[in-house]
């Protein structure tokens, strides 16, 4: 820390898990730090609401990667026990197969073995080797690369890192590494899913992102008791003790800029000067929306020719009956897998025959539901940028109620008090979400590292992004990260 940095203010746009942890970190090493947020309270997509007595997490509830976030808060001289007690799901999941064929995925590296060799003779002894090369990628992908700030190749010249990179199979495809240890197609669908869901299609994938299969099958699915905002509400009192001031219903009108240096932003209130203008919220938004035309470095053909990741179809539903077929999470592959697939990223529209994503938390949590009910959380990847109107979404929740009725061998519909829809317009109205995606850019080799847009400002000497449209990534840890990544680079600049 320095005498300088510690009189200078910085505003963070958005206090979603990127703005959250860029302001912390900032506030840490000295800096004045002041969130804005658009909506009512924190987390940004990782938001709750409350109901008829449920509790909703209104977005992410995967928790993979527990050692970022236990680094995260170690970077404070705190524990993640000191805000949320954390739990590991046994079975880590449950998957319903074509003709009703349900297999709970368990946490246990000898079951899971078991589990593969039943499918597929031999492929005990694959996964070993297909788990170990993504252990290497998890290690230097997450524990080297991600942390760049990937401004520039200079950051690569490194030989070690060299080296790294070709182990890290950036130019082979995940659909043709996974072929080379299992053929049996539900084990396929099972190492690919983490794909379809937060990036884009196998074939277009770099095989790197087996990296989520060794979060997923040997680091483990785990679940924060009290619902995934309580990461949020453990990072916002950090935050506070820290010193940081966060304000909400405070949307960004401007961000004003004099000469190459952002001044401050303009809100409905007024003015607000700053040093430093750190947006956490929307890229394509921050810098399309709130900046005058001859500061932006982007233009809309370029953003339109970014490829998005899916955006969601989601529902929130409240049960007055128990449904013990479910697990805490549930992944209904009953339909063709790879046809979804190609309705979401080759020929994007509505699917025709869908997978779909349940979670029940009151499987594990009783916390988040009344007594004798059950909080259902379902959710549809989707192709972003498609019309969703009402009648569409009851189409959809109809369509995968009569599956999950199916499924769980009674009727559901009968026993709902409480159900909410939340769609591609949700996500424009509350996140200003670039065609109203919900996980930001897929994770293709063209939007890699120095290949997504910028976390610095080409023509705003004192602008920075961070968030799921910038690097590292998106998901909950990637944002973690990138929140980190720049504060250090506002460290070095100001």
């Amino acid at each position: 820390m320095t005498a300088a940095s510690t009189s200078k203010h910085v505003l963070v746009i958005g206090a979603g898990f990127a703005g959250l942890a860029a302001a912390t970190s900032l506030a840490q090493r000295g800096y004045r730090v002041t969130i804005l947020e658009k909506n009512e309270g924190p987390g940004g997509r990782a938001r709750v609401f409350r109901a008829e007595g449920f509790t909703f997490d209104m977005g992410p509830s995967w928790y993979w990667m527990p050692d970022i976030f236990e680094q995260y808060f170690a970077r404070f001289g705190k524990k993640v026990s000191d805000y949320y007690e954390l739990v590991r799901l046994d079975p880590s999941y449950q998957v319903v197969f074509k003709n009703q064929e349900t297999v709970d995925i368990p946490a246990r590296m000898d079951e899971l073995r078991a589990l593969f060799e039943r499918y597929e003779p031999g492929s005990a002894a694959r996964l070993d080797e297909f788990l170990r090369q993504a252990a290497y990628k998890y290690e230097v992908g997450i524990g080297k690369f991600v942390h760049m700030p990937g401004r520039s190749l200079l950051e690569f010249m490194d030989p070690r890192l060299v080296v790294d990179a070709v182990r890290l199979d950036l130019l082979q495809s995940m659909h043709k590494h996974v072929r080379k240890f299992f053929r049996d197609p539900r084990l396929l669908e099972l190492v690919e899913f983490p794909v379809l869901f937060l990036g884009a299609t196998s074939e277009n994938t770099p095989a790197l992102y087996s990296l989520m299969n060794y979060a997923d099958l040997a680091l483990g699915t785990w679940y924060p008791m009290g619902g995934m905002h309580k990461i949020v509400e453990g990072m916002v009192q950090l935050a506070q003790e820290r010193g940081v001031l966060i304000e909400y219903n405070a949307p960004v009108q401007e961000i004003v800029v004099e000469r190459g240096r952002a001044t401050g932003v303009q809100t409905a209130a007024g003015f607000r000067a700053a040093d430093v203008v750190v947006a956490g919220a929307d890229y394509h938004h921050a810098e399309q929306r709130l900046l005058a035309p001859e500061w932006r470095h982007y233009d809309e053909k370029y953003w339109d020719s970014r490829t998005m990741a899916p955006s969601s179809l989601l529902f929130y539903v409240g049960v007055n009956k128990r449904l013990p077929q479910l697990r805490h999470h549930n992944l209904f592959f009953d339909e063709d897998f790879s046809l979804h697939a190609e309705e979401i990223y080759e020929d994007p529209k509505w699917p025709t025959r869908p997978l779909f994503y349940v979670s029940a938390p009151s499987q594990t949590d009783p916390s988040v539901a009344p007594e004798g009910c059950e909080n259902l959380f379902l959710l549809i990847p989707v192709a972003p940028n498609l019309p969703d109107p009402e009648e569409t979404r009851e189409h959809y929740y109809h369509l995968i109620m009569d599956r999950l009725e199916r499924h769980c061998g009674t009727s559901i519909r009968d026993a709902v008090v409480y159900k909410r829809s939340y769609a591609h317009q949700d996500f424009g109205q509350d996140y200003n979400s670039y065609k109203g995606n919900a996980y930001g850019l897929a994770n293709t080799l063209r939007q890699t590292a120095i290949l997504k847009p910028a976390l610095k400002s080409k023509k705003v000497s004192n602008l920075y992004f961070t968030g799921q449209l910038t690097v590292p990534g998106p998901g909950v840890p990637p944002s973690l990260i990138s929140g980190q990544v720049v504060a250090g680079e506002v460290e070095k600049e100001n």
